[in-house]
């Protein structure tokens, strides 16, 4: 057979067609995987990658499967470094409806729900090519307002990260965290400045409030402002917050609250342990701050008249700065006595009140939080009664920021709208103070006094 024969036959014959046929067949095994994932949004991270094997394709299937699962793993790890950079920052919690998106959303996905994250969504598709929405801006198919937390790494890698940011922002719930990935990055502190400005430039109804480093990255984390929140609810409490938990489902039988002090007031208290299970608590604990303002030694009853619970099952603690009115008290079983010079700050600008015959010492350095963790223990019921002076509320807002107030199951609030100091209240008057602790979920009385 001569050169030109064999030459007629290549191109002429049966092995034309099938060296052709197999070009065909790897140009589509190349070409089909991003096809699809443009035309649909699907995101093959996973590894899945591997399935899509034509006859002389299998290296390179396998291969790029191989590729793709190492770099769904380095996702997975990054995401659940995210995470507890997070939730050490009390910045995050498992009940958090979340979202990831682009690059990396479905490993993204799977480490938050293998972390504990029952609800959570991904954007899989494209970030500014669709040809099933024929747009090409990033839109987040999601109502505004709809997610407690969104994750993303796409920001240097889109052509207009504003668009990306505002998205992210729109879909946060106020109060809700955005965590933006981006980098490499240098380990100066400098680096992470310029890092964060590109992301807090942008932001409209959001703040930054953390940037690190993170896995040669930087992450820049950002909280949606609150909207038309009252003073109490403004506080991030934990996710596992047992006061506010337990209360959520009662709140609806507590009293209304009164412009007013009400006849025979007691008698309409719908006191929690009429609703609640106090049996297995380990112990009953009442606090009174700044009890000394509403007794004199002539009082024989200081506790509520119609409480369901005996008086007599609880570890009494007063806590106040009057020693003098304190130390009859003191003497009764169950009764002690916790003394707070602090709170002579009240009396010390209240022109009502006789300074000589409320004699007190210098303030010792008093700390009431610490003195609560070291006294009260996670599994006790505990009531607490308080005063809204100066001191007292400043004292409230404490509880709040650092989540003691989860461990307080009734609080009892005599309030009047001008502290002894002449300022407003918190929240600008009583009742709007009553509906904020009440809107936080604090099972909260007005307390008008004996």
């Amino acid at each position: 057979m001569d050169f030109k024969t064999l030459k007629l036959m290549i191109f002429h014959g049966s092995l034309a067609r099938r060296l052709l046929l197999r070009a065909l067949m790897v140009t589509t095994a190349l070409s089909i995987v991003p096809l699809l994932q443009i035309i649909s949004g699907l995101d093959l991270e996973s590894g899945y990658a591997s399935s899509f094997i034509f006859p002389g394709t299998f290296a390179f299937s396998k291969a790029w499967g191989s590729f793709k699962m190492v770099q769904y793993g380095g996702n997975r790890n990054l995401t659940t470094s995210v995470v507890k950079e997070l939730m050490g920052k009390n910045m995050l919690n498992y009940s958090a409806k979340a979202l990831c998106v682009g690059e990396g959303s479905m490993s993204a996905v799977m480490a938050l729900k293998d972390l504990g994250f029952f609800d959570v969504h991904g954007v899989y598709r494209h970030p500014f090519f669709s040809l099933k929405h024929k747009k090409f801006i990033y839109e987040l198919d999601y109502e505004d307002k709809s997610y407690d937390f969104v994750l993303s790494r796409d920001l240097d890698k889109v052509s207009v990260p504003a668009l990306l940011v505002l998205e992210i922002e729109r879909v946060l719930k106020p109060g809700g965290i955005g965590a933006i990935l981006i980098g490499p990055t240098g380990s100066d502190p400098t680096s992470l400045i310029r890092s964060a400005t590109p992301v807090s430039s942008l932001l409209k109804a959001s703040i930054v409030v953390y940037v690190d480093h993170l896995n040669e990255l930087t992450l820049v984390v950002f909280e949606k402002k609150l909207e038309n929140v009252t003073y109490f609810e403004q506080y991030r409490l934990p996710a596992d917050c047992p006061a506010m938990t337990n209360n959520k489902a009662i709140m609806n039988h507590i009293e209304p609250l009164m412009e007013v002090k009400p006849m025979e007031f007691e008698e309409n208290i719908a006191y929690l342990p009429e609703f609640v299970n106090v049996s297995s608590k380990q112990r009953l604990v009442y606090i009174d701050i700044g009890a000394s303002e509403h007794m004199n030694l002539n009082v024989s009853s200081w506790f509520f008249p119609s409480y369901p619970l005996d008086h007599k099952a609880f570890d009494v603690y007063f806590v106040d700065h009057n020693i003098s009115v304190m130390l009859s008290y003191i003497k009764r079983p169950g009764i002690n006595f916790v003394y707070y010079p602090g709170l002579a700050e009240n009396r010390a600008t209240s022109s009502s009140t006789n300074r000589d015959s409320d004699p007190f010492l210098e303030d010792e350095g008093f700390d009431f939080q610490l003195w609560f963790k070291d006294t009260v223990q996670y599994a006790d019921y505990v009531v607490l009664k308080m005063n809204a002076g100066d001191v007292e509320l400043q004292l409230l807002s404490d509880l709040f920021e650092s989540g003691i107030i989860c461990f307080i199951d009734e609080l009892f609030l005599h309030c009047s709208d001008r502290t002894e100091s002449g300022q407003a209240v918190k929240g600008g008057d009583c009742m709007s103070l009553f509906k904020s602790l009440r809107r936080a979920g604090v099972y909260v009385h007005q307390w008008w006094g004996a």
